[in-house]
């Protein structure tokens, strides 16, 4: 009875242990991000507008810049509404033509 004892004790204390230590890295972190160096190319179409709007308001030009070039229309519609309808960006449907003649002259 008493080795009984003595391993509940010894369980609940790696227990305790193991909840002390998770809960030490369960803080909350913060991270400075890099500034932005990359830009979107310049253009007077009105897709470049709702592009800056809506695309880089949850990721970088970065991840833009680094989409394979030259895809046409049917990939950037396909990226665009990926973004949409699986990450749920929040794009209204009457500028995605806009942003994708945009993306496809452009990138």
């Amino acid at each position: 009875m008493k080795d009984i004892k003595l391993v509940v004790v010894s369980l609940a204390a790696f227990a305790l242990a193991v909840a002390a230590s998770t809960a030490t890295f369960a803080g909350s972190k913060e991270y400075t991000l890099p500034d932005e160096t990359a830009a979107l190319t310049k253009s007077h179409d009105a897709g470049y507008e709702k592009a800056e709007a809506n695309c880089t308001a949850c990721h970088s030009v970065d991840y833009i810049n680094t989409q394979p070039r030259g895809k046409g229309k049917d990939f950037w519609n396909a990226v665009v509404n990926k973004m949409m309808h699986a990450y749920g960006a929040p794009v209204s449907e009457p500028d995605v033509p806009a942003i994708v003649d945009y993306l496809s002259r452009n990138y």
